[in-house]
């Protein structure tokens, strides 16, 4: 079994496994800037800094990025800081969810019943335990004690396997390499933090944005799978004990009735994220990302700019 996770590392994430994607995934389609997107982010993350300026909510501590879907063929982004390094609070599980389907589809990852669950549970309850579980499967390495230098360097080359995958499909300024925690790391968790790196994963709502895109589209791996993701990312937006207020305590506080939506949020004792894709009744399509830091309690600070810009929409 270590063998096979070691070649799944390999034949996977360095060389980005570009064949079976050719086969498999729709051609991706970047998103161009339109001022006239830019001016509806620019309106909503100035209506939120002022909003909240008594709680002394500053310019560094908001990013916001908008992709418009309306149509697949032609996306249209703007964002507002989009492309700084934040500590991605559970954001970072879209990205483990996606590198778990694609090795599945590859047949890299055999498709259990235990991974489902463990799937499951961190998109749709977002379990610690289970993305630990998770980042384990789609690297090949496990939590433990600490292990000599020589294990310890070819460990931290496995465990940065998803970094190396997403780096090949041209994602910049993140960091998945991080199983989360509550009550810190461990072991040779907290022993490749002292040798290798800082201690935290990091995204930009630019690139959540994309991977969020993707999905929804159909272009993070195969259309079934991107199906099977949404599946899972589906929320209530109404209901306020769904997902443990996955949706309602975020962007699903702020859409109209007749919303359709899909997210993935999270937070920390700092940081307060959501990643959402929205169907407007309208006919509207569009992923909104919004990080927040450092106004974790500030819990009217997301609806509020989810509104700011989905009232533009």
């Amino acid at each position: 079994m270590k063998n096979v996770f070691f070649a799944f590392s390999l034949l996977l994430f360095v060389s980005g496994c570009m064949s079976g994607q050719t086969k498999t995934v729709a051609a991706r389609i970047a998103p161009t800037h339109s001022d006239s997107l830019q001016k509806i982010v620019d309106t909503a993350a100035q209506s939120v800094l002022e909003k909240f300026a008594s709680k002394k909510l500053l310019t560094n501590e908001l990013a916001i990025t908008v992709i418009n879907l309306g149509d697949a063929q032609k996306p249209m982004q703007a964002s507002f800081r989009g492309d700084v390094q934040i500590y991605p609070a559970s954001v970072i599980k879209l990205f483990y969810l996606v590198a778990a389907h694609r090795g599945m589809e590859d047949g890299k990852i055999q498709d259990t019943p235990e991974l489902r669950r463990g799937m499951r549970d961190m998109i749709v309850d977002s379990l610690n335990e289970a993305t630990g579980y998770i980042v384990d499967a789609i690297t090949g390495t496990t939590s433990g004690p600490e292990l000599p230098q020589k294990e310890i360097e070819e460990w931290w080359n496995k465990r940065n396997a998803a970094n190396r995958y997403f780096t090949s499909l041209g994602y910049t300024n993140i960091n998945v390499s991080k199983k989360p925690w509550c009550e810190g790391p461990y072991g040779r968790e907290t022993q490749a933090i002292k040798l290798f790196e800082p201690k935290r994963n990091w995204l930009t709502t630019d690139a959540t944005a994309r991977l969020l895109s993707e999905i929804a589209t159909g272009k993070a791996v195969s259309q079934k799978h991107c199906d099977e993701m949404m599946e899972l990312l589906k929320r209530d937006p109404f209901s306020k004990g769904d997902s443990g207020d996955q949706a309602h305590a975020y962007t699903g506080a702020s859409v109209p009735p007749g919303t359709k939506l899909w997210s993935k949020a999270g937070w920390t004792s700092e940081m307060r994220h959501d990643a959402a894709y929205v169907e407007l009744p309208n006919g509207a399509k569009f992923v909104v990302v919004i990080f927040t830091t450092n106004h974790a309690n500030d819990h009217a600070i997301i609806p509020f700019a989810a509104k700011a810009v989905i009232d533009q929409m």
